[in-house]
């Protein structure tokens, strides 16, 4: 049994149309397995027991999502070595290709082609682009992604970024490659992954300093990501300022550990209001694809 009858009951109560959930993962079966694999040994990259909740086939995830009412997501891979990015962005053209309510999404590395199929793949219809420099082991600002960022700007194509330290840091995490690179490219259109945790206030910053930075609400305010990433007791009003009008909530993510109505009831609990909750599960991301 799922917990979709509540799932649907909240965005009712809200009188949304449903959700948009701009967090989830699709990935080949293998590396699906693999990435799985992962989280189950709660190696070094984990860092501690971290049960998958929504261990389904692909088709099963779907059919969840839209039980929950979710109408729109992406397939969200990231490349972890060079390589690798093109055989997952053609898997991801494929997939998104058989229902149309998946986001055609694709990602990128630090390597010299990336500029070429990056263009390629907006052109040919990616709406969001996917990394995670803790898991790919590289800097926002790594040079060779100058072009590629380039061509982003340019295109205004959302681009979400796994850039926080959590669960584990590495040299590549944190803000301050994130920073240097909008220092360069100001105008591009990034999507900070669970709110850059545990360095929210370095993202928040980022995101009341560049207008097309945006926040994922992605575990943040659940009681399982509190232990090793809580968000800070005092700023939780900043986030209903004007860069909380561009936090974009996500619920059914690939090894996400806690229920969806536990991510959600999270966010009413901040009591920063209907519309505030009405922006988070909805409208921000309808704006956000809506861009340029």
């Amino acid at each position: 049994m799922t917990d979709a009858p509540e799932v649907r009951a909240f965005w009712e109560a809200l009188g949304l149309p449903g959700l948009m959930d701009l967090h989830v993962h699709f990935l080949p079966p293998n590396i699906q397995r693999a990435v799985w694999a992962v989280f189950d040994e709660a190696g070094p990259k984990i860092g501690r027991p971290w049960p998958i909740r929504y261990r389904q086939s692909h088709e099963e995830r779907v059919a969840l999502l839209r039980e929950f009412g979710v109408r729109a997501f992406p397939t969200h891979p990231y490349a972890h070595k060079p390589g690798v990015a093109s055989y997952l962005n053609d898997w991801s053209r494929e997939f998104a290709a058989t229902a149309p309510d998946i986001l055609r999404s694709a990602t990128f590395y630090p390597e010299p082609e990336a500029a070429s199929y990056v263009a390629e793949g907006i052109a040919d219809g990616v709406r969001m682009f996917k990394i995670h420099l803790q898991v790919g082991e590289f800097v926002a600002d790594d040079p060779l992604l100058d072009p590629v960022w380039g061509v982003l700007e340019d295109a205004g194509t959302p681009v979400t970024v796994h850039a926080g330290s959590g669960p584990v840091g590495n040299a590549f995490t944190g803000p301050d490659s994130v920073a240097r690179l909008l220092r360069r490219f100001p105008r591009l259109c990034l999507v900070i992954a669970h709110m850059g945790a545990p360095e929210y206030d370095d993202f928040l910053v980022l995101a009341e300093t560049y207008a097309n930075v945006h926040l994922d609400t992605t575990m943040v305010f659940t009681d399982f990501f509190d232990e090793g990433g809580a968000y800070p007791a005092e700023p939780p009003a900043a986030v209903g300022g004007p860069p909380g009008r561009r936090c974009c909530s996500a619920r059914t993510s690939r090894p996400f550990p806690t229920r969806t109505t536990t991510r959600l009831t999270g966010l009413a609990r901040l009591d920063l209001g209907d519309d505030w909750l009405r922006d988070v599960c909805w409208h921000n991301a309808v704006r956000l694809l809506q861009t340029p």
